[in-house]
């Protein structure tokens, strides 16, 4: 409990500093290489099927939307939108009807970023990785229950439907 205790607030004076939120960590436009439609699968029983399409960064955000398919039924659909906001990138999703949870930047690289907030149940962080063959590695990770845990999606791109 002591620990805990400690770890919330050291978070909120970090999360108090107006550096910690305006911290530039990249630029909505150099994420303009995840436009576009992704789709994986996991051999799983039965067959999991995972979609994401982005919009192309425009008006200073990028909007998204994803959904998780298995055995033919859909499982999980989310809304996401990254935008610019202070001076730092906002990634902000609304999964399966859920009320809408935000992460903001933490970390970002020509071919990669990583949104947190260390406040959320589950995931704490969420990130997004364009690999070398061009396929896309998406990523969400903390801790659940006293556990970490971490789920990837790795997709390749698709055909945007018609």
């Amino acid at each position: 409990m002591h620990r805990s205790l400690c770890r919330l607030v050291a978070l909120v004076l970090t999360l108090a500093s107006p550096a910690a939120w305006a911290q530039d960590v990249g630029s909505l436009d150099a994420l303009a290489w995840l436009a576009g439609c992704w789709a994986g699968e996991r051999a799983d029983e039965p067959l999991q099927r995972f979609e994401e399409q982005w919009m192309a960064p425009r008006a200073g955000v990028m909007l998204g939307m994803g959904r998780m398919v298995r055995g033919g039924k859909l499982v999980e659909h989310e809304q996401m939108l990254i935008r610019e906001e202070g001076g730092a990138l906002v990634y902000t999703a609304r999964p399966s009807g859920q009320a809408s949870v935000s992460f903001r930047a933490a970390s970002a690289h020509a071919d990669g970023i990583v949104f947190e907030n260390p406040l959320h149940d589950f995931p704490q962080r969420i990130s997004y990785r364009l690999l070398g063959d061009g396929s896309l590695l998406a990523r969400i990770e903390g801790e659940r229950r006293g556990r970490t845990r971490a789920v990837e999606f790795p997709m390749r791109r698709v055909d945007c439907p018609g």
